[in-house]
């Protein structure tokens, strides 16, 4: 994955969370299970399992690592294995930060170090802001646009799509029943979806598998593992868990930062710097999902 691709991914990925960035359990997506949508499969790999849209979690604070990995084997044998962490945090309040460093993405011009990205979402102000520590600056993010879709629709437009397929027998989904991860209590739920052979060229049909294991106290994933033949395995894991309130001043912007708008939406550069929506097909693009019913 290209640096460019990096930043293409993450300037969509920042507008689209920017309100949204907190830890909670999703509805299964399309992507979750069939990581064939724009977005899908490469937050997950860039490490941003948790920023799904939801209600904000108050009166749960926690502090944690974030372990992504995704190891994938070309057709000439050669593999593929990819690791971000990050530091996560959420206070009593709901609000929310994440240290996520890049290895193998390049480093900065000026110091050499890898490039790192802060996100702090503070639903309270309604405000989010991405922190650059090489510039001592942080840019605040545009509030979502008057007649923005509403997430609430959005998520139960897809919970309504998923029971449609688990009840015609697209979908299949099962009950993994309660196991403790990493010292946390969590539910877990396998969502397996076949590509018939044909349906998008493919000789033979595709499996491919999702478990997802969710903490109802925390009210996270707290680990989650996809395999799709296409793409490989990407598994995600919480660990180090500290159920302690994190530092108030982790929320907040330091004093010693100058603070600047983001552009909106379409506007400016498509990187991190300028949210400007979803990433364009590319050749590094998942392919594509089979269509909905």
């Amino acid at each position: 994955m290209n640096r460019k691709l990096i930043y293409t991914v993450l300037g969509g990925a920042l507008l689209l969370g920017a309100f949204s960035l907190r830890a909670q359990e999703p509805p299964p997506s399309p992507d979750a299970v069939e990581p064939g949508g724009p977005m899908g499969p490469r937050m997950e790999i860039l490490g941003f399992e948790e920023m799904h849209p939801g209600k904000i979690v108050t009166g749960a604070p926690y502090s944690a690592v974030a372990v992504t990995e995704t190891k994938q084997t070309l057709a000439d044998g050669n593999v593929i294995d990819r690791k971000v962490q990050s530091n996560v945090y959420r206070d009593s309040q709901g609000r929310t930060r994440r240290e996520t460093t890049f290895a193998g993405v390049g480093t900065l011009p000026a110091s050499g170090q890898p490039r790192s990205m802060v996100m702090i979402h503070d639903p309270v102000a309604g405000t989010a802001f991405v922190l650059h520590a090489d510039q001592k600056t942080a840019e605040q993010l545009p509030a979502p646009q008057k007649g923005a879709r509403n997430t609430d629709n959005v998520q139960g437009r897809m919970e309504a799509h998923f029971d449609k397929e688990v009840a015609n027998g697209t979908l299949k989904k099962e009950d993994l029943g309660i196991q403790t991860i990493n010292g946390v209590s969590a539910q877990g739920t396998r969502y397996t979806r076949t590509i018939p052979a044909g349906q998008i060229g493919n000789a033979i049909a595709i499996t491919i598998v999702n478990e997802r294991w969710y903490s109802s106290d925390l009210q996270v994933v707290v680990k989650s593992v996809r395999n799709d033949p296409r793409l490989g395995q990407v598994t995600y894991t919480l660990t180090s868990v500290q159920r302690t309130e994190p530092a108030a001043s982790l929320f907040t912007v330091p004093s010693d930062y100058s603070v600047k708008q983001a552009k909106p939406r379409g506007q400016g550069r498509r990187g991190l710097g300028g949210p400007g929506g979803p990433p364009p097909p590319d050749a590094e693009t998942a392919p594509p999902a089979p269509p909905a019913e």
